[in-house]
C-alpha cells in the first residue's frame, strides 16, 4: 500500500515516562505503517533537556512557530523529589509553560465523547471547550514569606523613576505575600484566538472573571474581550449565527451545569486549568481529553491534557503490562496531522486523522477499551492492555 505523502514537516516534541513508551508504540502501530510521517524530532524528555540546559524546549517552541504545526508527548515539570530522582542541575520550569509563553498561546481544551460512557452531568450532550488563557497569573508569580510584623506594599516604578504605590497589609505577624502579573498584549492575544476558535467551530463563546472583586486586574480582561468584540468580530459572530457574552465566574459554573455543551468557555490561566480538569472528570477520563495551543499568529501544538502517568510507568519498568489509555495522545496525533493536511491541501492526510480516530472510538464503542473506560463503560465491556487496544484500533483501521 502506497503510504500517505506529506507536504511539510510536523514538529514533533517526545516526552517522558508512560506517555514517551505510548508515543513510540502509536507511531509504530497506527501512523507509520500508513503514512510517510516528516517530522522535526526534539526530545524534550527530562534527561535531554537538563543535558542541553533546557535549550530544546525553547527550540522545539521556535520550530512549532515556523512550521506551523507542533504535536507534543506530555513531560515532566520537575520539583524537588524529580531533582533527585533525575539527578538534575537544577528544577527547569515546565516545558508547556516555556512553550506557551513563547507562542502566545491560548490552549483550548475539548472533552473526546464515546458512546456508552456518558457525563456524570446527565443534561451535557455535547463538549464544553475550555479556552485557557496561558500566560501569567500564578504561573509567573512572585512571593515571600513574611517572617513578623511589618508593611507590605504593591510598588510600580516607570522608566522616568516615578512610583505608584498600594498598601497590600499591615502585617501583625507572619504570613505570605503573593504578586501576579499579566500584560494588555497578552491579554489581546487571548481575546483574538478565543473569538477566532469560535469562529472555526461555529460556537458560542462565553467569557468569565470575578471583575467585581477584581476590579482593576480581572475588570481589564474584561474590558480587552469587550473591546475587541465589538470593533472586530461582532458581525462575523452575528453572520455566523453565534455569541458571545461575559458573566462572573459564579454565575458561569451554575451556567454550565444546567447547560447541554456546545460552547467555549474562555478562562484566566488558573481558572482554566482547575474547570478542564473538572470538565474531564465529569465527562470521563483526562485521558479523553484533547489540548490545542493556538497562538494568535495561525500556528497549533496538539498534545493530550494529562500527565506522564508515572504510576504505570514504574510498573512497565518492573516488566509488568498496563493498561495505560492512550486516546488523547492519539488525538493529539490525528489533530496535528489533520491541521497539517489542511494547512497543506493534503486532503488524504485530513482523511487518515478522521478513519484513525473513529477506529479509535468505534473500538472503544464495541466494547475493547482500557481499565479506566472498562469502569465507566455502560455495557459489557473488555479491559485491554495499552499494546492490545491499539491492536485492536489497529485492526479496525
Amino acid at each position: 500500500m502506497a503510504k500517505i505523502a506529506m507536504k511539510t514537516p510536523l514538529v514533533e516534541m517526545d516526552g517522558d515516562e508512560m506517555t514517551r513508551i505510548l508515543w513510540q508504540m502509536i507511531k509504530d502501530k497506527l501512523i507509520l505503517p500508513y503514512v510517510d510521517l516528516k517530522t522535526a524530532y526534539y526530545d524534550l524528555g527530562l534527561k535531554h533537556r537538563d543535558e542541553t540546559d533546557d535549550q530544546v524546549t525553547a527550540d522545539s517552541a521556535n520550530a512549532a512557530l515556523r512550521l506551523g504545526v507542533a504535536v507534543k508527548c506530555a513531560t515532566i515539570t520537575p520539583n524537588a523529589q524529580r531533582v533527585e530522582e533525575y539527578g538534575l542541575k537544577k528544577m527547569w520550569k515546565s516545558p508547556n509553560g516555556t512553550i506557551r509563553a513563547m507562542m502566545d498561546g491560548t490552549v483550548f481544551r475539548t472533552p473526546i465523547l464515546v458512546p456508552g460512557i456518558s457525563p456524570c452531568v446527565r443534561n451535557w450532550k455535547k463538549p464544553i471547550t475550555i479556552a485557557r488563557h496561558a500566560y501569567g497569573d500564578v504561573y509567573k508569580n512572585t512571593e515571600i514569606r513574611v517572617p513578623g510584623p511589618g508593611k507590605a506594599e504593591l510598588c510600580f516604578t516607570d522608566e522616568e523613576g516615578r512610583e505608584t504605590r498600594e498598601t497590600i497589609m499591615d502585617f501583625g505577624g507572619s504570613g505570605i505575600i503573593q504578586g501576579i502579573h499579566n500584560t494588555d498584549k497578552s491579554i489581546l492575544s487571548f481575546a483574538h484566538s478565543c473569538f477566532r476558535r469560535a469562529l472555526d467551530m461555529k460556537q458560542d463563546l462565553w467569557f468569565s472573571a470575578k471583575d467585581t472583586i477584581s476590579k482593576t486586574y480581572d475588570h481589564r480582561f474584561k474590558d480587552i474581550f469587550a473591546e475587541v468584540y465589538e470593533a472586530d468580530y461582532k458581525r462575523a459572530f452575528e453572520e455566523a449565527g453565534i455569541t458571545y457574552f461575559y458573566t462572573l465566574i459564579d454565575d458561569a459554573v451554575a451556567r454550565v451545569i444546567r447547560s447541554e455543551g456546545g460552547f467555549i468557555w474562555a478562562l484566566k490561566n488558573y481558572d482554566g486549568d482547575v474547570m478542564s480538569d473538572m470538565l474531564a472528570t465529569a465527562f470521563g477520563s483526562l485521558a479523553m481529553m484533547t489540548s490545542v495551543l493556538v497562538a494568535p499568529t495561525g500556528q497549533y501544538e496538539y498534545e493530550a491534557a494529562h500527565g506522564t502517568v508515572t504510576r504505570h510507568y514504574y510498573r512497565y519498568l518492573k516488566g509488568e503490562d498496563t493498561s495505560t489509555n492512550p486516546v488523547a495522545t492519539i488525538f493529539a496525533w490525528t489533530g496535528a496531522l489533520r491541521k497539517r493536511g489542511e494547512l497543506d491541501g493534503t486532503d488524504d492526510l485530513c482523511a487518515f486523522a478522521d478513519r484513525l480516530e473513529k477506529a479509535t472510538l468505534d473500538t472503544i464503542a464495541g466494547g475493547q477499551m482500557t481499565g479506566d473506560l472498562a469502569r465507566l463503560f455502560e455495557g459489557e465491556a473488555q479491559t485491554l492492555t495499552s499494546a492490545q487496544f491499539m491492536d485492536a484500533i489497529a485492526a479496525r483501521m
